[in-house]
């Protein structure tokens, strides 16, 4: 999984005033949870970008100006409800030996046989709740649609790995296939009949 640097700024102060001033300054208050100690911090507004507005997951570390960097990811996060900046945020801190739970973005992979029939795939996940070593999580989680026909489903038991556990029940459906107006009806006794062996 890939990982984004933020360079910040232990605070020592954690009280209201402190924080209305490190807004006003542009700064956004932070926390990490999940170590020996809760560690309080601040970075830029801008230093949140590439972590906050996308559609993919990061790991993070942190790293403070007193030199200490700490491995971790986003749990939280806070908007203004009218300017919609960003006001707060929460971070987990994650160990090498320690599995993390985190929301995995799902895409598919391949060309559904339903779909070239008129088809349309329709997506009941585009997140998958997975728990693993950080080291293991992929970026993105793939499911192979090539072989749904039309009324087909994909569980989350066919995108299943051995790198991580899936954090929903096994039925699951992560996209299928539905009927249209432009659907084909699928012949299936001539997919057999062509499949069968010519007569000598």
């Amino acid at each position: 999984m890939k990982s984004l640097t933020i360079n910040a700024s232990q605070r020592e102060s954690v009280g209201k005033k402190a924080t209305k001033a490190l807004r006003n300054a542009g700064k956004v208050p932070c926390v990490v949870y999940g170590g020996d100690t809760i560690i309080h911090f601040a970075a830029e507004e801008i230093a949140f970008k590439k972590l906050v507005y996308t559609p993919d997951v990061h790991t993070v570390v942190i790293a403070l100006d007193n030199g200490i960097k700490v491995n971790a990811i986003l749990q939280d996060i806070q908007f203004h409800p009218v300017t919609d900046k960003i006001t707060h945020i929460d971070f987990v801190q994650i160990f090498d030996d320690k599995p993390i739970t985190m929301e995995i973005p799902f895409r598919t992979v391949g060309v559904s046989k339903g779909v070239l029939n008129g088809g349309v795939l329709r997506y009941n996940l585009r997140r998958i709740k997975v728990k693993g070593l950080a080291s293991k999580l992929p970026d993105v989680i793939e499911g192979d649609i090539s072989n749904l026909k039309i009324g087909n489903k994909l569980l989350v038991t066919d995108i299943a790995s051995d790198d991580f556990t899936i954090l929903h029940p096994d039925n699951t459906v992560t996209c299928q296939v539905r009927t249209s107006r432009n659907a084909v009806v699928e012949d299936e006794e001539e997919e057999e009949e062509s499949a069968a062996p010519a007569e000598a």
